[in-house]
């Protein structure tokens, strides 16, 4: 089934293996009757709930039924769910969530918001513990948006998917024609509420894609084979220092990188990449995007925005929960300077830092540009515990910007005697050679063998 309209069991089918979909609770109902709400109208009670597999991986899933009364969640409805995560829980299975309802069914009140409640108690308890997805295909309003919230990785379908705490015309000063904020488009490059948005199929194939790379639970090692050569070179990686989706995915196996958060936060790339067989979650800065045409789509500053902060500390809280190495590629030089960004910079960077700082995973860092100030102290810093840091040989690796610097220790002295303390400065404060003999970068490589020092220091630190 190609169509996000298909049924409920439709999209299950359409996820896992073929054939592989067991049906729990089937003959379950409503069992609330007032305000003309009959049994006999709620076949499933509005969910279809049950377990197969994804790559041979089993998952449990539940898919909601738009066509019996909205997909409304309910008492026996909620039941079903928190029933598949008790099921998840003891047996450390991922939970996948196709979204399609109204919100609260009206009709059962208290006990529909119980039920809700109850849902949010059984995510809570799975949060890094077992893995979980949601797949938004049609209306996700109100409280059921912090279910998506609670869930490690959401996805939308780019036309039909709406999600939602406050509908657009009820935001004020805006209405559905001048900005849909429930829109897939607003939820993944405004909001970063949705990590993945595409069409049905696509939307199928990166669910199936990271639940085969992604450890099941908190306890299971994210290992496959492949037939990458781990020495492969990276000749014309330099290329990408500036795209550094690029950079990751001409180290990875088979030159797969699965980016999360594609549309948001441009400025910091967060996603999953092979290495030798080894799922490795990467945290990079990013300066342009390169277009499909080859050509430099858009330009950032090297400098990390509070966006980008929150967007990195989440992911790297992820991967510390379920066991995944963290590789970072440093280049910044310091902190995104607007009225917006610095309402929240120091409060997003701080929990960045915490991230990396409580991380108790593998961790290497490639800096491949710049790494200047407390912008590069923040970037998975050897100071914050990282294990081992390699560097490109023209890195640059300090305080500040070794002109800048020039200029503020030798302040009111002629340009020539700066630029000649600048270059000094360069070479023994500034520079990838510099940081080595202090035994902040543990080896400067050639860039074209990046993959395969990287591979090395992953095995070494995986065993």
């Amino acid at each position: 089934m190609s169509s996000s309209t298909g049924s409920a069991s439709d999209r299950i089918n359409a996820l896992l293996d073929d054939k592989s979909f067991v049906e729990i609770g089937a003959k379950v109902t409503a069992r609330a009757t007032d305000f003309d709400l009959k049994q006999n109208f709620a076949p499933s009670d509005g969910v279809v709930t049950g377990y197969g597999s994804i790559e041979g991986k089993p998952v449990y899933v539940f898919s909601q039924d738009a066509a019996v009364l909205g997909g409304s969640i309910g008492e026996m409805h909620a039941k079903k769910i928190t029933g598949l995560y008790d099921l998840a829980l003891k047996t450390g299975t991922p939970v996948v969530g196709i979204i399609d309802s109204t919100g609260v069914r009206l009709q059962e009140s208290t006990d529909a918001l119980n039920a809700l409640a109850e849902i949010y108690s059984k995510q809570a308890y799975a949060k890094g513990v077992v893995l979980q997805i949601m797949a938004v295909f049609g209306n996700c309003g109100g409280g059921l948006a912090f279910s998506t919230a609670m869930s490690d990785f959401t996805f939308m379908e780019e036309k039909e998917g709406k999600l939602f705490v406050n509908s657009p015309n009820s935001v004020d000063g805006n209405y559905t024609e001048k900005c849909d904020t429930s829109s897939a488009e607003f939820q993944g490059k405004e909001s970063g509420n949705a990590d993945f948005v595409g069409s049905a199929d696509e939307i199928y194939a990166s669910i199936r894609k990271l639940v085969s790379i992604l450890p099941s639970n908190n306890e299971e090692l994210a290992v496959t084979d492949t037939n990458d050569d781990l020495n492969r070179k990276t000749p014309d990686i330099t290329g990408a220092i500036g795209d550094t989706s690029i950079l990751l995915s001409q180290i990875a196996d088979d030159n797969d990188f699965i980016e999360c958060k594609a549309g948001y936060a441009k400025d910091m790339v967060t996603g999953f990449i092979l290495l030798d067989g080894m799922t490795v979650g990467c945290v990079a800065n990013r300066t342009e995007i390169i277009g499909d045409d080859g050509k430099v789509a858009e330009k950032f500053d090297a400098v990390i925005s509070a966006n980008g902060a929150s967007k990195a500390a989440d992911f790297v809280y992820f991967c510390d929960s379920f066991g995944i190495p963290v590789l970072t590629v440093t280049n910044v030089k310091g902190f995104k300077a607007c009225m917006c960004s610095e309402k929240r910079v120091a409060r997003a960077v701080a929990e960045l830092t915490h991230a990396f700082a409580n991380c108790d995973v593998a961790r290497v860092n490639l800096i491949t540009g710049k790494a200047l100030g407390s912008a590069y102290a923040v970037m998975n810093s050897k100071g914050l515990g990282c294990d081992l840091t390699y560097a490109w040989p023209d890195a640059e690796i300090g305080p500040m910007d070794a002109k800048l610097a020039a200029k503020l220790m030798y302040d009111g002295k002629d340009s020539a005697l700066i630029d000649e303390k600048a270059k000094e400065y360069a070479a023994l404060q500034n520079s990838a050679e510099s940081a080595a003999k202090r035994g902040y970068v543990d080896n400067i490589i050639d860039p074209a063998d990046t993959r395969k020092h990287l591979v090395y220091a992953f095995e070494m630190l995986f065993a």
